[in-house]
């Protein structure tokens, strides 16, 4: 037996219930026992500990009682020398990618939500038992972790070198397609819940085939290769820092998400976005895939390239985890945020997306960035160490005091590497991968970087990290495209925008978020009002021939039909129950940009790979 024990099985599936047995070989005394109360990549606390149940805890045949010490931890008292069995069961049924899900049809787990802590033992080799009991004998099991005794469909033992290893491995179990490929000399295993039987597995292996090559190569050069002769059980010995990997893809019917692991993922997205099969009777149509499955593309090219930016080199902060409380960085906008500009740009040097699917993309960012009027409050850094409380507590407020460090976090990179390349004498590309080799692959600060930077460039970035990190003042971003061959163009925004509204369109007109300064703020909206109407005019009455001016609305659309040029109408809301009629200036005409292509050989320096040769 193992210094540290689990004991994984279905109690109850219908009731959605793992039975857990923890045996600790060697207890403490004073045994304290700990479940996590978050998961590394996604900053909030989770309390998962909500979900543990009927605790109990025994040595031999002597039941012992345990004192909880707070909402996630419990100490036993204990004989020395004598294997401590704790048993305990948890409700999985969250159909997310951070906590477990137990139904008659799947099954997924994180360790954060199963596997207690036996603290002062994290340490010390643990193992992982997933039993095959009857109800799911017939499923399979793919993970990413190490197999000591497992059987062809994956029930069995796997073992981990500590605590931390075991909480980076998530397992997912059922009747899910499977299909595989090797990138460089790894083997990657794709598996795919919930698809229909439209789904087509080669398309979504040879696409995702080409990501990982790509970004293998991006990381340690285009002549990369596993040498399977010097592979062992160790990561890290080679070039590569791993020597397999999985990705668990949950197809439902309205998702989307993703969590990195060391070398596995676990994704969501929607049926409706897997790529498809050409059916028996094709039409001129069927060679399209679903506009969506560009977005599943993007989400795998990120959450692949965390596999480097994130998982190894991380935040100093973060070199080790305490899954007791918040921990902090202001890092996540170049954790985040970079990753977030090289997985649609990795998508293009990859031809999955051409120039123009590329810049669609990124105007969508540059657009919702601009639209956000907390970014004039909150710079980057402070969104990456506000994270615990404001980006995963999102409320009606948020667009006004935080901004994204994953979007604007990606604009830095963006704006850092147009620079670079226009001073001719590094890239971003260089810089990422200097980066990880002055760290060896491990904990980074800012320090590091911006070291690294003026190493590479020739003169120091300080002023600009200061100022683009740091500060809350607009990123240069236009006209850095302009010199890299991007046309940029204005056009008027969308109605919700120039009203500064954002709104909820289902069986009428409802406000999510009244943005600060805008038209709709000074009228007096606010979150939650149904807008109900609009009314043109004095009296409602200066329609033709007298006619009734007042509108009933159920979209922006028809605002916009019914109060042509006008410049004040009456916008008639229900608050609570309560019927208002609020007083709308129309506010002058606001615009956004829009991108294009206007000199390709500029452009194709920067968006065709360069990868480097050693």
């Amino acid at each position: 037996m193992a210094a540290i024990h689990y004991r994984v099985e279905v109690v109850n599936l219908h009731g959605h219930l793992f039975g857990i047995t923890l045996t600790i070989a060697d207890p403490a005394k004073q045994q304290v026992l700990r479940l996590p109360t978050w998961i590394a990549g996604s900053y909030l606390v989770r309390e998962f500990s909500k979900h543990l149940q009927n605790l109990r805890c025994h040595q031999d045949t002597r039941a012992l009682e345990t004192q909880q010490l707070d909402k996630a931890s419990w100490q036993v008292t204990c004989s020395p020398g004598v294997p401590l069995v704790v048993q305990y069961e948890v409700y999985a049924f969250d159909n997310s990618v951070r906590t477990a899900w137990l139904d008659a049809t799947r099954g997924f787990f994180n360790g954060t939500s199963l596997c207690l802590q036996a603290v002062g033992h994290e340490h010390l080799a643990h193992v992982l038992e997933l039993v095959a009991t009857e109800p799911i004998a017939h499923w399979s099991v793919a993970t990413g972790a190490t197999p000591r005794k497992a059987n062809k469909q994956g029930f069995g033992s796997y073992v981990f070198v500590d605590y931390d290893t075991l909480l980076d491995c998530p397992f997912e179990m059922g009747m899910f397609w499977s299909g595989s490929f090797v990138a460089c000399g790894v083997a990657h295993r794709f598996v795919v819940a919930g698809a229909p039987a439209s789904f087509d597995g080669n398309h979504l292996l040879a696409d995702t085939q080409t990501i990982c090559e790509e970004e293998i190569r991006f990381w340690h050069g285009k002549n990369v290769q596993k040498d399977s002769a010097k592979r062992n059980k160790h990561e890290g010995q080679g070039p590569i820092p791993f020597n397999s990997y999985v990705f668990m893809l949950n197809a439902v019917a309205d998702g989307y998400g993703g969590l990195e692991h060391r070398n596995s993922t676990a994704l969501i997205c929607k049926r409706q976005d897997l790529p498809r099969l050409a059916r028996a009777t094709p039409t001129p149509s069927d060679h399209k895939q679903p506009d969506g499955y560009k977005t599943l593309l993007g989400l795998i090219s990120h959450e692949y390239f965390h596999t480097w930016n994130v998982k190894r080199l991380r935040p100093v902060e973060l070199a080790t985890y305490d899954y007791s409380k918040e921990n902090y960085t202001e890092l996540l906008w170049f954790f985040e945020g970079f990753t977030s500009y090289y997985d649609d740009l990795l998508l293009r040097r990859t031809n999955l997306i051409d120039n123009a699917a590329y810049l669609k993309l990124l105007t969508k960012t540059i657009n919702g960035v601009a639209q956000t009027p907390g970014r004039k409050v909150q710079s980057v850094a402070q969104a990456s160490f506000d994270a615990w409380i404001k980006y995963y507590r999102q409320d009606e407020n948020s667009p006004n005091a935080t901004v994204s460090y994953y979007t604007k976090g990606s604009l830095v990179a963006l704006c850092l590497d147009l620079t670079l390349r226009s001073e001719g004498k590094t890239t971003l590309d260089a810089v990422m991968r200097a980066l990880w080799k002055r760290c060896d692959g491990g904990p980074m600060s800012e320090q590091d970087l911006l070291i690294v930077l003026a190493e590479m460039a020739g003169r120091p970035y300080a002023r600009e990290i200061t100022r683009w990190v740091h500060g809350t003042a607009d990123l240069p971003v236009t006209a850095l495209l302009e010199r890299h061959g991007v046309q940029i163009e204005q056009e008027r925004d969308p109605l919700g925008p120039q009203l500064g509204l954002r709104v909820r369109e289902s069986n009428g007109v409802f406000i999510q978020n009244v943005l600060r300064g805008g038209a709709a703020e000074k009228a007096g909206f606010a979150s939650g009002d149904e807008w109900l109407a609009v009314q043109v005019g004095t009296n409602g009455t200066d329609g033709p021939n007298g006619a009734s001016n007042t509108w009933r609305i159920q979209s922006l659309d028809d605002f916009a039909l019914y109060c042509g040029n006008a410049k004040q109408v009456a916008a008639i809301v229900a608050r609570d129950k309560r019927v208002l009629t609020l007083p709308l200036t129309m506010p002058k005409p606001s615009h956004a940009v829009r991108l294009s292509v206007r000199d390709a050989t500029l452009m194709d320096s920067w968006l065709e790979s360069t990868q480097q040769a050693g």
